[in-house]
Parts: structure tokens; sequence; C-alpha cells
């Protein structure tokens, strides 16, 4: 080995575990699923200023390390630096040093030193270099590699969990409450527990722990002897995992609260997240649908037409006619009426944090506990002080007056009528801004409804700050819209990340003004 190849192998190694921290973060926060990696790296690399020349350089560099050797320094350093604005250890998604994390990272140095070796004793060590600074622009696929080739062992080790949380279920026997929706799951698990919860010993699986190791750890961590319900959100990316999650974990009630585009960049039609959405009714003795959503509606009447007994829910939309669970604004602020099988309540308590727009996740909860054999005339006392749900909508007041309302958490395009609706009835007559880096996921929809929102935005607020760079394009063109349109004349502000944001908010905001945080992206999104 001369001294140039020498010298490549000394800075492509460093520079490819540099590069490796950065994409093994970027799998972690995606919940370690194979391709995740180089999607992103596509939009690191393409969509960020200066990032797209340091691509083609550490590219072209690789290339060339055929013919010099001292191009694989110009990769290795592409690779050191780049992609530029994703950290290494993050600000808001640190990585943590796991056990999954630790293997994946081994396994994915095994394979590209594996590589390596094997072009360089079969070719010569010119091809190796070669191969080592291609490998080292690639680390986001090998990362991708890393994680197919461990999804055999991760299986096995997530199995061991799901066996002994399996056993756990049997020994203790609740009665599981399954809620799954594209939208308002953790609303509605909330409601749920809560209205049981004077009647039953109650467990709902925290926060958003609602796939196969979150659900396992629930069972294996808080289910205790007498627990009478388990109330368990059940989300999925893809085909298949919720019915593998009632496999062991089989519902007597599934709940569905709303059918949406959320995900769609995984699912790519609506129609599959419907089918994805509806495993969750394949094992339950009951199901309880939010029927103002039209697909929700059509999957009730399906399982109705095969036997099954459906609780079909409404707040007062078009599923109405045929809810056997009516749930609707009372005469009275601040007041529901409830009808459950044409018997209507007297107006009653609702607690302030429901929105119009979440209604249909109280019209759910009271299914799910009519579904369990109790009457929800007994609960509706118990509506006055529903929990919220941390940060979906979460309304409050700053130090200097300002009224702030936290809708952080997964945002979609249902949600953020809402949230705007929110925003134009708080405040007291000042200036209304919105804090936004867009919304995620949703496929080929979504510039589309990012320009919406944005120009929904204008129609509302004086000031919209746009976060980012992965809507901004589509936020600006809606703010544009309303502004050509006549139909409002918000301020644009663009900020790379959301602390300017919320710095430039404490500096100018004060008492009658308000202010919503729409979405929040961790930092490995450009």
């Amino acid at each position: 080995m001369n001294g140039l190849d020498a010298a490549g192998y000394a800075c492509l190694a460093p520079a490819a575990g540099l590069g490796g921290l950065r994409w093994l973060r970027v799998a972690q926060r995606e919940h370690y699923v194979a391709g995740s990696v180089t999607r992103f790296a596509w939009r690191w690399w393409g969509r960020v200023p200066g990032n797209a020349a340091l691509g083609v350089a550490g590219v072209a560099g690789a290339a060339a390390t055929g013919t010099w050797r001292w191009p694989a320094l110009v990769t290795a350093a592409a690779v050191a630096v780049g992609p530029l604005g994703l950290g290494l250890r993050g600000r808001t998604g640190r990585l943590r040093w796991t056990r999954r994390c630790g293997v994946l990272a081994v396994a994915s140095a095994v394979l590209a030193a594996t590589v390596v070796v094997a072009v360089a004793l079969g070719v010569g060590e010119g091809a190796g270099l070669v191969a080592a600074a291609t490998l080292a622009a690639a680390v986001p696929l090998v990362v991708d590699a890393g994680l197919l080739a461990l999804e055999p062992v991760e299986d096995r080790v997530a199995g061991r969990y799901v066996e002994r949380a399996r056993a756990r279920l049997q020994r203790v026997r609740p009665s599981v409450v399954a809620i799954t929706g594209s939208y308002g799951k953790t609303t509605t698990k909330g409601y749920v527990a809560h209205l049981l919860d004077a009647r039953f010993q109650v467990l709902a699986s925290p926060r958003s722990f609602n796939n196969r190791g979150g659900l396992s750890r629930t069972v294996n961590e808080l289910l205790v002897p007498g627990t009478e319900v388990l109330v368990a959100e059940m989300g999925t990316y893809g085909p298949g995992e919720i019915r593998a999650l009632c496999s062991w974990m089989p519902p007597r009630v599934a709940v569905l609260t709303a059918v949406g585009p959320v995900h769609l960049e995984r699912f790519r039609r609506i129609e599959a997240i419907l089918e994805a959405k509806a495993e969750i009714t394949e094992r339950a003795e009951v199901v309880v649908c939010n029927v103002d959503d039209e697909r929700l509606a059509g999957l009730a009447d399906r399982l109705e037409a095969d036997g099954r007994a459906v609780v079909r829910c409404s707040a007062g939309g078009p599923g109405r006619a045929g809810a056997e669970v009516l749930v609707e604004e009372g005469t009275t602020a601040g007041t529901v009426a409830v009808t459950v099988r044409s018997v209507r309540s007297g107006e009653v308590p609702l607690a302030a944090g429901v929105t119009p727009g979440t209604r249909s996740n109280v019209a759910c909860a009271l299914g799910a506990v009519l579904a369990l054999g109790v009457d929800p005339a007994a609960v509706l006392d118990r509506l006055a002080d529903l929990p919220g749900a941390d940060n979906r909508l979460e309304a409050g007041r700053s130090e200097r007056g300002v009224a702030v309302l936290d809708d952080t958490f997964n945002s979609n395009p249902a949600g953020a009528r809402v949230a705007l609706a929110a925003l134009a009835a708080a405040g007291g007559g000042g200036r209304r801004v919105v804090v936004t880096p867009g919304m995620i996921e949703l496929g080929p929809l979504q510039a589309r409804e990012n320009a919406a929102f944005g120009r929904a935005a204008g129609e509302v607020a004086s000031d919209v700050v746009v976060v980012g760079r992965t809507n901004r394009r589509a936020l600006l063109e809606g703010l544009s819209a309303a502004q050509a349109a006549g139909e409002g004349a918000a301020q644009a502000r663009v900020v790379r990340r959301r602390e300017e944001a919320v710095a430039w908010v404490r500096a100018t905001l004060g008492p009658g003004d308000a202010v919503l945080y729409e979405n929040d992206l961790p930092d490995h999104f450009p």
C-alpha cells in the first residue's frame, strides 16, 4: 500500500464515522425504519443550498479515485462536514446510544469494511480505496442496509418482550379498548380512560406508546393484577402492523377516530390507510366508528353487513342521522347535548379544552363506554373535566400576557383548520401570529395541503413565521395567494429554527396578542 492509499484510508474512515453519527440519529428518530435514512439524505443533499455542490464534490471525488488517489480526500472532507445543517448529536432530538443504536452502528461498519476488504483482496488495493470512498459517500445507504440486515434479529428481540406481554395479558385478563385513526388517537385514549376511571381500574398506554415496543413495554411494566380495562393506542406505518398488535392484544372494543392523509408518504393511497386502520376491527367484539368521516361511515356499513356489532358516533356532522351516540353543541356556551340511542340528555358542561373539532373524540369515547356495557349517562358528569393531551391545541398565557396555543404535535390538515379557528377566537383583538414548519408525511398532497394551510393562515393571522425549509415554498405560495386575492395581509417571516421564531414572539408580542405554534419538526428535518 503506497502513501496516498494509506492517507486516503486514514481520512475516509473517520469521515465515514462522523457521517455515520448523523445518519444513525436520523435512523433513531425515524424509528429504525429501513429506507428512511436514504429518504432524508435526499432531502438534505438536494434541498439545502450549498449541500448539492458539496454532495457532487463528494461523489465526483469517489469516482475520480479510480484514476488518482488524492480525490479520496475530497470525498472524506465532504462526508465529514456535510450535509450542512444536520448536526452530529442534534438539538431537539439527540442521538441516544441505546442497545439498538449500538448494534446498528457496528453492523453498518462491519458491512462497509467487509465490502472494502473483499474488493481490495479480489481486485486490488486501488479498487479497495475506490470502494471505501464510494461507501463513505453512500453512508445513508450503508445504514439502511444495516437496518435491513438487522430486521430479523430485532424481530426476535422484540418478540421476547411481546411473549412476556402476551402471558401477562392472559393472566390479568383486562378488557382491551384499542384505538386507532389518522389523528385523534391520543386525545380519545385520554377521554376513554377518564370516563371509565370512576368505575374500573384502568390503565392507558402512556404518551404515544402505540407500536409493538411501546405497547409491550406498557403491559410488561405497568399492567398489574386487578386492572380491568386497558386502553391502548395503536399506530401504524404500514399494512399488517395493527393486525400483528391485535394478535397478542386482542381488543374487546376497537375505536376508529378518523382517516386522513397522515403518513400518506408511506402508504401512497388514502384507501391503503383505511385498510391498515381497519385491521383493528378484525378481532374486536364491538367496533366504534366516527361516522362523520365518510370513509369510516362506509367501513361501518360493511362491518354491519357482515353481522358485526358497530357503535356509530357523531359530533353533529354528516353521520348525525344514523349515530347511536351523538354529541352536539349545547345552546349554552361550554355545554353539549348528548343523545344515546335516541335518548337525549340535558345539556352538560364540557371541559374548556374541547373544541368543536374534537367533539367527535368525545363521541367516540362515549361510544367505547357504551360498547363496554356502561350507560354513558352515568359518566356524563365527567365530561366537565376531560383531560387535554400534551401539545395538542393546549391553551395558555405567557408572562407577558400573550395567549399561547400549543399545537406542536403531529399536525394534519383537519387539525390545522381547527387550530386556526381557535387562533381566530383567541387573544384580545391584537396581533395573531402563526409559527409553523408546515405539515409533513402527506406524500403527493404535501405541497398542496401546505399551500392551502398557508392561505388559510394568511386569512386569520397578522404574521406567519415559517420555520425551516421543508415546506417553506408551499407555505409562502399560500400566503401570497391570500394577499393576491385580497383575503389576508399577513406578514411572512422566514427563520431557520424554531428557537429564532420563539425569540421573535417573545420580543414582539404583548397583552392582547395571540400566537399559535402549529406543528414542530425535530432538527433532522431540513
